[in-house]
């Protein structure tokens, strides 16, 4: 192993234990979801108000889903014998998984989650301590159960609990793989029908999927099936009843021969253990499913060296077609539990197959697209399973589910509505609450050299690190380099990475040429060249007109020092994008929901109305870039009146705005609350905000907008980016004092995806 390899894997083992051990400890809490604030609220949650609900539920059984949390309830339960990689660890070694598990959960479709690790390995035991504790949950997943236990526990209580319950292991792989055999099928003019298929693995996952497979029309005589002493064929003795079933009749041993003429390979076992020899000898077209993790059972790359008319998906993120689960578990219970069903059954599985299968097939979001900072994503060998953080499969998904619950007539309740259905899932989860994960994906496709002032400091390191780590971008740290790498070995940091001193013997020639840099700029604003000389020596001065020339993509400064002192250098080395009088600065605010912004929260202390128009125009370019519709409220005290001197400057930016931009959706003078609220915007009719909140605000006045942000930042309520400065030619972002480091790597991937939007933009 190389030493850079250690230091990474050293580092993220450290981050790791860091981000489970911060408080609070863990990856999900449980919180009050009804008022609790007076002794009126409490007697109604507890007693005596809550024997009425509890004789309710005693008399009428079905109402426990009226009256308690039950039907968004999931238990993610495991005994700890089949962890990830780990294999038998045991329950208490296999909480953090099933923690994590119940985030993704929540984070993708907004299920509550208890986890449950279970100290019993014996399968009936184990299956007598689910089935009492079952009447607590709406659903139950079952997770990280070794087979061939795992598949003697799920029939059973499937047989004997009446909610949605599913090993995922099993199943969730099944479902995402089977989507794509149907849409790599199509791509390959293949009939399920008529392929030769080997399937390497003989794990719960393996036998999961064929059976899935053979239920969409795949022939068993058509399949071979291997496990770790080869295929499973007659010659074979003490299989279990799973395997006895994939049973060959052939003479064929060997993975190697197994493989010859075969149509499709999918692999649920272990790295590298097909040769490119091996898929050389399949047929033409061939499919390749290798969902091996980390490693795939024949790399991405190698794989497409080998042969051009491969079609391949992997288990991995860095590749296209990636048979990921997340794509499948949220939806499937959340279609499950919102219409009460009293399980999985196969039409609902098969429902979810086609339902992401046909979502691949549909055109593009420009969103998903921005998402994964691509050109285009069109139906093909690359692009044949809808991406993760495609936000329509909670509706595609869930709503294919639940339609299969209903008409296969295991659903206790209907919904008469569905497009009305549609709209309460998009409301649930919030339209753009992936915004984070989104914006990361797109900088890792194309990182940028993002250089990082105040490097001396805690966060800014850690901070690099994570970047550097993540592959989000290609940081490089600027300040003093003695002290640096001092404070990196005080805090156990180990990076290699440049460290940029502008005072160092090897920025000799740069100093000369920032220098004279420098005095052209600003030699008729008071320079001259002895104070451009010194000037270059600090990194406030050095920083920019590295960017200014090229020598970084984008740059991050400010932490340690008052905002103002650090824009100064920054907007007399840096010009503005042509037509910009005044740069402004944007707060992104990730409230729970979704993404609102708030401008200008830094630069003008009292714009008029022309600014205001100004601000606002370059807050819906800004705004876009993040794949969201900007929907603007221009702020005042008062609703369309227009009496006080503040609010006749907002209606005449409004009236300026309407005018010369008559597509974009903007109004107001307008309250904060009313522009938030459905209900208050329908009292305003003629408003081009309609009935739809805004989710991006422009202050009249500096004062206003900073204080509003800093509330909202000093009470933790929301996650804090920014603040992102508008209007110059080149990214470069001046950070609040005192930013946490998960701020640091935001504003900094705001930097790279800024860095990418001006490449593409030259390019043109």
């Amino acid at each position: 192993m190389s030493n850079k390899t250690h230091r990474d894997e050293k580092n993220f083992n450290q981050a790791a234990l860091d981000y489970h051990k911060a408080e609070p400890k863990g990856k999900i809490e449980v919180i009050p979801s009804k008022p609790h604030s007076s002794q009126r609220d409490l007697s109604l949650a507890y007693s005596p108000g809550v024997a009425v609900p509890c004789m309710e539920i005693y008399e009428k059984p079905e109402t426990v889903y009226d009256y308690t949390g039950k039907g968004n309830l999931v238990a993610v339960i495991s005994n700890g014998t089949a962890v990830l990689g780990l294999g038998d660890i045991g329950a208490e070694a296999s909480k953090p998984v099933m923690e994590g598990k119940g985030l993704l959960f929540k984070i993708f479709a907004d299920i509550n989650v208890f986890d449950i690790e279970i100290n019993e390995k014996d399968p009936d035991k184990f299956i007598q301590i689910v089935k009492g504790i079952a009447p607590t949950f709406g659903g139950i997943n079952l997770e990280d159960i070794k087979a061939p236990e795992a598949f003697y526990i799920e029939q059973k209580l499937k047989e004997e609990l009446d909610i949605p319950l599913m090993h995922d292991d099993q199943h969730g792989t099944a479902i995402i793989s089977a989507a794509a055999l149907i849409n790599s099928l199509q791509i390959a003019n293949k009939k399920i029908d008529e392929v030769k298929m080997v399937v390497n693995g003989a794990g719960a996952a393996a036998i999961a999927c064929t059976n899935l497979y053979i239920s969409l029309g795949l022939k068993r005589e058509n399949v071979l099936m291997c496990d770790s002493k080869g295929v499973i064929n007659h010659k074979r003795e003490n299989l279990t009843p799973e395997k006895i079933d994939f049973i060959a009749n052939t003479d064929l041993e060997t993975l190697e021969d197994a493989v010859k003429g075969s149509d499709v390979f999918i692999g649920l076992s272990k790295g590298n253990v097909m040769t490119p020899e091996m898929l050389l000898s399949m047929s033409e077209n061939p499919i390749v499913f290798a969902l091996a993790n980390p490693d795939p059972e024949i790399a991405y790359d190698l794989a497409f060296e080998t042969r051009k008319d491969v079609i391949m998906a992997t288990g991995r993120s860095d590749y296209p077609n990636q048979v990921n689960n997340v794509l499948g578990f949220p939806y499937i219970f959340r279609g499950a539990l919102d219409v009460q069903a009293k399980g999985i059954n196969e039409e609902m599985k098969l429902a979810a197959v086609h339902a992401i299968a046909d979502l691949a097939k549909e055109p593009v979001p420009e969103a998903v697209i921005l998402a994964y900072n691509v050109q285009n994503l069109q139906f093909g060998r690359e692009y044949f399973i809808p991406k993760p953080f495609d936000n329509r499969l909670i509706t595609k998904v869930s709503s294919a589910v639940a339609k299969a619950a209903i008409e296969s007539g295991i659903a206790r309740k209907t919904i008469a509505d569905f497009d009305e259905y549609e709209t309460s899932l998009l409301d649930r989860m919030g339209r753009d609450e992936k915004l984070v994960r989104m914006m990361q994906t797109r900088a890792k496709a194309d990182p940028k050299r993002i250089t990082l002032g105040n490097a001396e400091e805690y966060n800014v390191l850690k901070a690099a690190q994570i970047l550097y780590e993540e592959g989000i971008a290609f940081p490089s740290l600027l300040g003093n380099k003695k002290y640096i790498k001092e404070q990196m070995e005080r805090f156990g940091i180990e990076l290699d990475i440049p460290i940029i001193d502008p005072s160092d013997d090897d920025q000799k020639e740069n100093r000369q040429k920032y220098r004279e840099t420098l005095w052209k700029l600003r030699q008729r604003k008071g320079m001259n060249e002895y104070k451009a000389k010194r000037f270059v020596r600090q990194r406030d001065y050095f920083g920019p007109l590295m960017l200014r020339h090229g020598d970084t993509d984008g740059l991050i400064v400010g932490f340690s020092k008052n905002y103002t002192s650090v824009l100064r250098p920054v907007l007399e080395v840096i010009e503005k994008e042509k037509g910009v009088d005044k740069v402004a600065a944007m707060m992104m605010i990730l409230s729970e929901k979704k993404p609102i912004f708030f401008a200008d929260t830094s630069i003008n202390q009292n714009p008029t109305a022309e600014d205001l128009v100004n601000i606002a125009k370059m807050a819906e370019i800004t705004v876009k870039t993040f794949a969201v519709e900007p929907r603007i409220a221009m702020l005042g005290f008062e609703n369309f009146a227009g009496i006080s001197d503040t609010s006749k400057k907002v209606a005449k930016a409004v009236s300026i705005l309407h005018e010369k931009f008559p597509k974009m959706i903007v109004d107001g003078e307008i309250q904060p609350d009313f522009a938030m609220n459905a209900d208050h915007l329908s009292d305003y009719p003629f408003s081009k905000l309609g009935t739809t909140p805004a989710n991006t605000f422009i202050f009249p006045n500096l004062e206003s907008a900073n204080l509003s942000y800093k509330i909202i930042r000093g009470m933790k309520v929301a996650q804090v980016i920014g603040p992102i400065l508008m209007g110059l030619k080149q990214p470069v972002h001046v950070l609040q004092m005192r930013s946490s480091v998960d701020e640091i790597v935001n504003l900094a991937t705001v930097a790279v995806l800024d860095a990418q939007r001006r490449e593409k933009k030259d390019k043109k």
